[in-house]
């Protein structure tokens, strides 16, 4: 299938696939050759415009770029902020939340990602509200019913992944927002793990908030976070983490808070400019694959994989049904971290995480090919025992 798959002709816009097998979109895509050009850009308006380049469009660049992203969650225009991090938006998220009149809690599940977790923990302390945690009994999914039953009329905020990152199982989260909405608690999906490899609308989806970032599978590179926000919702809350680009009248220096309206609210303080310069080419080009045609690919090739995994008895951390299953296929190999360092070293790229294994992530870049090398330097590494040069080494980011 690899001859004749139409999506391979995107693979000339991006440099690092001629050097590497390239398998870790889920956790860093690989970069556009145009985001050189747009970084250049940058430096150029800096150096020749100085403080003139805020006028120029550095001031609007946080909604400009929102406005690339919106089409992709099938979001209107002005619907979408860029801000610092997702922890940062779930911060805002959480600031703009009334946990009064009996609705105290905060609804999470074991398997979402920590960093969105730490955030939550601490700032519900501060706020006297409590997380409830619907634990998974495999470490691959959630038992829906237990997560349903877990909200109730004191929730106040379900905060949840729409992909697990470590298994890339597919919460229903249409399912979700219904009971949520019932119980009359607001919804946050974190779709880092969603958005660019698979089809995400955030009115079919009924959520609240929605959070994602351009890092992964929109190969925007980092400090390119989004936050989208149902305009019902914007239009009567507003975070109490702010700053001054969330303001009416930013340049009035006034003493006194008044937001601005539609997506400018949910903006904080000096945005990070040359991010947003980076964010653009990835989104692009993902939105000129199509975002159906990427689906349909990532569905053949993580099946692919597994199939490859079983034929060798290795244990694979993702879900069987396509439709659960995101972008990912995790599976554990015997001396997998080292395995995974080996890999590292041969120039095929993954990334390893504990509790999963070697995480493989295609994307519409990839080649066929590119699975069946991936899986056979595995299987030489550990014929070979290449695995042992790394044993008793551990590297900070794995």
């Amino acid at each position: 299938m690899t001859a004749t798959d139409p999506l391979l002709r995107f693979r000339p816009e991006f440099p690092v696939l001629a050097r590497s097998t390239y398998l870790v979109s889920n956790s860093l895509g690989a970069m556009p050759r145009a985001v050189a050009g747009q970084l250049a850009e940058y430096a150029e308006k800096w150096a020749s415009l100085g403080v003139k380049a805020w006028a120029s469009d550095w001031w609007e660049k946080p909604l400009e770029v929102g406005n690339v992203i919106a089409p992709l969650l099938h979001a209107g225009a002005g619907e979408v902020a860029m801000v610092a991090n997702v922890s940062i938006a779930h911060a805002e998220i959480l600031s703009a939340v009334d946990f009064d009149r009996g609705r105290d809690t905060i609804v999470m599940t074991a398997l979402d990602f920590p960093s969105v977790r730490y955030v939550v923990d601490a700032m519900a302390a501060r706020f006297g509200a409590r997380v409830v945690v619907v634990p998974s009994d495999d470490g691959l999914g959630i038992d829906e019913e237990r997560l349903l039953a877990a909200i109730d009329e004191r929730t106040a905020l379900v905060a949840v992944s729409h992909v697990l990152f470590r298994s890339a199982y597919i919460l229903d989260a249409r399912r979700i927002v219904r009971h949520a909405h019932a119980m009359g608690a607001l919804v946050a999906l974190d779709a880092y793990h969603s958005v660019g490899v698979m089809p995400v609308d955030v009115r079919a989806l009924g959520c609240d908030f929605l959070t994602g970032g351009v890092l992964k599978w929109l190969c925007g590179g980092p400090g390119g976070c989004f936050l989208w926000v149902r305009p019902e919702v914007s239009a009567h809350r507003a975070p109490a983490l702010t700053g001054w680009q969330a303001h009416r009248r930013p340049f009035a220096f006034e003493d006194a808070m008044a937001y601005a309206d539609g997506a400018w609210r949910w903006l904080s303080g000096t945005p990070q400019i040359p991010a947003l310069y980076a964010a653009t080419a990835g989104p692009t080009i993902v939105r000129e694959a199509g975002m159906e045609n990427i689906r349909e690919k990532s569905m053949r090739q993580t099946a692919r994989l597994i199939a490859l995994a079983d034929a060798r008895g290795y244990p694979v951390s993702a879900p069987r049904d396509a439709a659960r299953r995101g972008g990912t296929v995790a599976f554990d190999v015997p001396h997998g971290y080292e395995v995974a360092q080996e890999l590292l070293r041969r120039d095929i790229v993954i990334d390893y995480r504990p509790g999963a294994g070697i995480r493989v992530a295609p994307h519409f870049y990839t080649s066929d090919d590119e699975l069946e090398r991936a899986v056979g330097e595995i299987d030489d590494i550990l014929a070979s025992g290449a695995w042992q040069r790394h044993a008793g080494t551990r590297a900070t980011v794995t």
